[in-house]
C-alpha cells in the first residue's frame, strides 16, 4: 500500500514539474507494462472460459457464479502492476435479501469488473449490448448464461421485453440488475445525458426493488490513451449512495434523485 501511495505522490510531483510532458512520459513508460497486462488479461479470459463451461454445465448456477467472481478478481489483480488501486465506499448501506437495481455512471470496462467482484454478494446482472454476447472468451459466455440480458440498441422494441425479463428475474430471486443509463462510457469522466427508459422498465416490473445509485470516479483514466496503453497509478473509487425504495417514489422523483446523487459525487 505504501509503495502504491508513493507512486501516486511521485506522479503528482512529476506532473507539477514537467506539466504536459509528463503525460507523454507516462504513456511511454506504460507501453511495456500494458503489454504484459494485456497478455495476462487475454490469458485469463482463455483459461476461465472452459472453467465457466464446466461449472455451468456440470454444477449449475452457484458454481458458475464463483468462476465468474474469481475471473474478475484475477482481472482486478492484473491492474496492480499498473499501480491501480480500488476503493468501495458505503457498501454496508446496501440492503440484503431484496431485489436491487444498481445505477451507475460508466467510464471503462473496469466499472463492470469492479462491480462484479466488490459487489458479488448481490449477484449483479447486466443490461448489455448484444454485440458483446459473442466472440469474447469468458465475457460473452457469462453474458449469455449468467443471468444478464443482451439488447439491440437499434431496436427499442426488442429491448423492452428483454429488460422486463431481467426485472422479473431479480424480483423473483432477489438479485441485482445493473444499468448504465448513459448507454456508452464517458471518455473524459464527464457524465453524459442519462436515459430513463431502461430504469423505468426495471422499476415497473420489480416494484419491491431498491435503486442503488453508484458514482464511479477515475475509471476513465485507466483508458485515457484509448485501448492501449493503459493509464498508470490511478485510484478507482466506487461510491454507494443511499438506497431508494421504488415503491416510495414516483418514477420521475426516483430518476431525479438517482441522477443527482450520481452526478454530484463525480469528480472531474
Amino acid at each position: 500500500m505504501h509503495e502504491r501511495n508513493g507512486f501516486r505522490v511521485l506522479k503528482r510531483k512529476l506532473f507539477s514539474t514537467f506539466g504536459k510532458n509528463f503525460f507523454e512520459m507516462e504513456k511511454i513508460i506504460s507501453y511495456p507494462i500494458s503489454t504484459i497486462a494485456i497478455l495476462l488479461f487475454l490469458l485469463g479470459l482463455i483459461i476461465f472460459h472452459p472453467i465457466q463451461w464446466i461449472c455451468f454445465n456440470l454444477f449449475g448456477y452457484q458454481a458458475h457464479k464463483k468462476s465468474v467472481d474469481y475471473l474478475n478478481l484475477y482481472l482486478l489483480r492484473i491492474t496492480l502492476i499498473l499501480g491501480t488501486t480500488y476503493k468501495i465506499e458505503n457498501r454496508e448501506s446496501i440492503p440484503e435479501n431484496v431485489p436491487l437495481i444498481f445505477v451507475a455512471n460508466h467510464q471503462s470496462l473496469y466499472d463492470i469488473i469492479g462491480i462484479i467482484w466488490f459487489l458479488r454478494k448481490f449477484h449483479p446482472k447486466f443490461v448489455s449490448k448484444k454485440e458483446l454476447g459473442k466472440g469474447i472468451p469468458s465475457i460473452s459466455y457469462n453474458l449469455r448464461h449468467g443471468g444478464s440480458v443482451l439488447i439491440d440498441r437499434k431496436d427499442p422494441k426488442q429491448a423492452i421485453p428483454t429488460i422486463k425479463k431481467l426485472a422479473e428475474y431479480i424480483e423473483l430471486h432477489h438479485r441485482t440488475a445493473v444499468i448504465f443509463p448513459e448507454g456508452t462510457r464517458s471518455k473524459t469522466g464527464k457524465p453524459k445525458e442519462f436515459a430513463q427508459s431502461g430504469l423505468k422498465i426495471l422499476c415497473k416490473y420489480a416494484p419491491s426493488a431498491y435503486v442503488i445509485p453508484i458514482s464511479i470516479n477515475n475509471s476513465w483514466k485507466f483508458v485515457k490513451y484509448g485501448f492501449f496503453p493503459f493509464g498508470l497509478g490511478n485510484r478507482i473509487i466506487f461510491t454507494i449512495h443511499k438506497p431508494l425504495a421504488v415503491k416510495d417514489f414516483t418514477f420521475e422523483t426516483l430518476m431525479e434523485k438517482t441522477e443527482n446523487s450520481i452526478i454530484q459525487a463525480i469528480k472531474i
